[in-house]
């Protein structure tokens, strides 16, 4: 089963049975000639615990799912999620979408300067390859064969 989301104008009318369900945009499009879909919306209903399970369950094992989502504010008290297309009128103006902060200014660099660098790479990034001095003792393990 796969998420579906009802198509409505509110918050109460998506709750309500038997609205039309679409799983994607242009589905819903499709399905709400004559309205303009604006976007998939979230609604928070707080209700008491009866009536929350009461909605959940006209939702019904072969309607639409994921569309109501049960949880619990910090009071343990049950808050519903719904999720549904916004459809409008399509003559009226759509809402313009609200635009995103500002991004910060950069902070402007320290004065002191930062010398994690020197303390961990001051002697480079490779060690030199030296050649160690051959042991005297150790010479004689290769003698060349005698009389040879």
């Amino acid at each position: 089963m796969s998420l579906a989301y009802p198509i409505a104008r509110s918050l109460e009318e998506a709750t309500q049975p038997g609205v039309k369900t679409a799983r994607s945009l242009s589905e819903a499009v499709s399905l709400a000639p004559g309205y303009r879909v604006e976007r998939l919306e979230t609604g928070w209903l707080h209700l008491p615990e009866a009536e929350a399970i009461a909605l959940l369950a006209a939702q019904g094992a072969d309607g639409p799912a994921g569309h109501l989502q049960r949880y619990e504010d910090t009071s343990g008290n049950v808050v519903v999620a719904v999720s549904w297309w916004l459809i409008a009128d399509p003559k009226s103006p759509p809402k313009p979408r609200p635009s995103p902060p500002p991004l910060p200014e950069p902070a402007p660099p320290s004065e002191e300067t930062d010398h994690t660098d020197d303390l961990y790479f001051r002697r480079g990034r490779t060690k030199t390859r030296r050649r160690k001095a051959a042991d005297p003792n150790q010479l004689d393990l290769f003698k060349a064969p005698k009389g040879g």
